[in-house]
């Protein structure tokens, strides 16, 4: 899954949705569709400002209004029209949905463990992270074929959907994708295409990706 038509400069951009009530509230939303709040909104707009800077050929992002909201703004600056996929929806969690992270723990507190400790959990019942990888990443992947030479595709999506599909993409194992880390609302990762294939430049960002300077370039 991570291979790529090497040598073509491509670039992937994921980008977590805005804020919304329910992450306020350390609420999980998985796929409910929950919309942004008044600051998710305003979030979305000045990370559009930036992501637009780097000229993106393409935007797709999850049919949830929250991730749809968000890619809205980029669309709106762009003038590229977003493509949208319910295959790029957050990672459906069953009767977690909608549990706080301290009710979560109360009623799930083994299963929680379990998870964390980056064993197969199907958290209240719903996908597994590596079914999640198995409809996202092609997706995505699918998009990043058509891209001309050095161009750059924007993944508006979800912050469990978006580790799982780079975890997939650098050919990770399932196992260690938590330790990816998560993203703040409306920060982004950005894999670059490298001879052997996608690799990390940026993770949880915030700014624009710097060249790499030095011995690692």
């Amino acid at each position: 899954m991570n291979g790529t038509k090497g040598g073509r400069g491509r670039r992937i951009v994921l980008w977590r949705h805005g804020q919304t009530a329910w992450n306020l509230e350390r609420r999980f939303q998985g796929s409910t569709d929950i919309a942004l709040t008044d600051e998710g909104l305003a979030q979305a707009r000045r990370a559009a400002r930036l992501l637009a800077a780097l000229g993106p050929d393409t935007i797709i992002a999850s049919d949830l209004q929250r991730a749809s909201a968000t890619a809205g703004e980029l669309s709106a600056l762009t003038r590229l029209e977003v493509t949208h996929d319910a295959a790029l929806r957050e990672t459906y969690a069953g009767s977690w949905q909608g549990l706080t992270h301290e009710e979560i723990l109360a009623r799930h507190g083994e299963q929680y463990t379990a998870w964390k400790r980056g064993e197969p959990v199907r958290r209240g019942g719903g996908e597994l992270e590596t079914e999640v990888a198995d409809r996202a990443a092609p997706v995505v992947l699918n998009h990043a074929d058509k891209l001309p030479d050095n161009g750059t595709l924007v993944v508006v999506s979800h912050g469990g959907t978006i580790r799982t599909t780079i975890g997939r993409l650098l050919g990770l194992d399932a196992h260690h994708w938590e330790g990816l880390g998560g993203l703040s609302n409306c920060c982004w990762s950005v894999l670059g295409e490298g001879a052997r294939g996608w690799r990390l430049l940026e993770h949880n960002a915030g700014t624009l990706p710097e060249p790499v300077l030095g011995d690692d370039d």
